[in-house]
């Protein structure tokens, strides 16, 4: 069987595993799990006992090309094959040259283009992982959904690259985004940011600085962010293992990603900014009730809304770290993300 012919295969068995009855699958994925008043939903823990069903490794336990390439399989499998309007692959200017990015366009746009708001979003992947290619399937229904363009953009990786290659990358393609929205066909007032785990570090970065040099920047979207490489939380210690984000993978990111540099430096651990800066953009922050960054996530929505920053905070109790990618398949993790993006869409007018 060709490559192509086994990935679809795999594919087309996920989703029908996933498209069970929920009785089936209750019976299926075991008892209930309950921890800290929360109950991991069904879905959810069918699709974990699946992954351990299939004894696949851990990204953290190969090297890294192996890795990479084993996470952007189970996303592609995960994500499935989202309708979208147009895509389009180009090059945006990164901290030190020009990094690859890739543009969304939803097939409902406004018949005026420039009306349309436009998201700038960066992946997850624990500054190691991920691509272009790991969020295609969200950063298509996002766009579908929220009714706007995205930009994805594919910033340096670690270790390849370490801090501050990211940041670097992130906030130079954001500022030529924000000063280029013309050419999207978008309304450079009407600009935000997302990103989830490690970008949505990275967009609270370019957020904050966006506010301190004036940029634009309308709204940003923070899911399950990392945003204290410091400092361990309690939800860190819940869940440590067995939720798909281990404690392994999280130091692996943190030593690879910041080598020998500074945790509490705002710009990889931005719960440790002095100051909030005036004007920064209204923050949806969206976390997930199993995840070890669920804490950390919550703490930094809970100072910005102290700072006197618009905040919505959405936790989605019975789900786990990267939920967000899991759009091909099942039902729960796709209509939260479907929720999401309408409160982008709020966000963004």
């Amino acid at each position: 069987m060709s490559h192509a012919l086994l990935a679809r295969a795999e594919a087309a068995a996920f989703r029908g595993l996933m498209a069970l009855p929920r009785p089936v699958m209750r019976l299926l994925a075991g008892r209930p799990v309950v921890v800290d008043g929360q109950t991991l939903d069904v879905e959810t823990q069918w699709l974990l006992r699946i992954r351990a069903l299939l004894r696949e490794p851990e990204a953290e336990a190969l090297p890294f090309p192996e890795a990479r390439a084993l996470i952007d399989r189970q996303t592609r499998i995960s994500g499935g094959r989202q309708p979208i309007g147009e895509v389009r692959d180009l090059d945006v200017p990164g901290g030190d040259g020009p990094v690859p990015a890739r543009l969304y366009v939803p097939r409902d746009v406004p018949a005026a283009p420039a009306t349309t708001p436009l998201l700038v979003f960066f992946h997850g992947g624990g500054f190691m992982y991920g691509g272009l290619d790991s969020h295609d399937a969200t950063c298509r229904l996002l766009a579908e959904r929220a009714g706007v363009r995205v930009l994805a953009v594919d910033y340096r990786l670690a270790p390849e690259h370490v801090y501050p290659a990211a940041v670097d990358d992130a906030w130079a393609s954001y500022q030529w985004a924000a000063e280029h929205a013309d050419r999207f066909g978008a309304d450079p007032q009407r600009i935000g940011v997302a990103g989830d785990s490690a970008g949505g570090c990275l967009a609270a970065v370019v957020a904050r600085r966006a506010a301190e040099a004036g940029v634009p920047c309308a709204a940003q979207l923070l899911v399950y962010p990392i945003t204290n490489a410091a400092d361990p939380s309690e939800s860190r210690a819940l869940f440590a293992d067995g939720y798909y984000l281990t404690e392994r993978f999280i130091d692996l990111a943190d030593r690879t990603y910041v080598a020998d540099g500074d945790r509490r430096d705002p710009e990889v651990s931005v719960a440790f900014t002095e100051k909030v800066p005036d004007g920064l953009a209204p923050a949806v922050v969206v976390t997930a009730g199993f995840d070890p960054l669920r804490d950390e996530g919550e703490e930094y929505a809970r100072m910005l809304a102290d700072a006197g920053v618009e905040v919505t905070l959405r936790r989605y109790g019975g789900f786990v770290h990267g939920f967000f990618c899991v759009v091909g398949a099942g039902r729960s993790q796709r209509a939260a993300v479907a929720e999401i993006a309408a409160l982008v869409r709020q966000a963004l007018g």
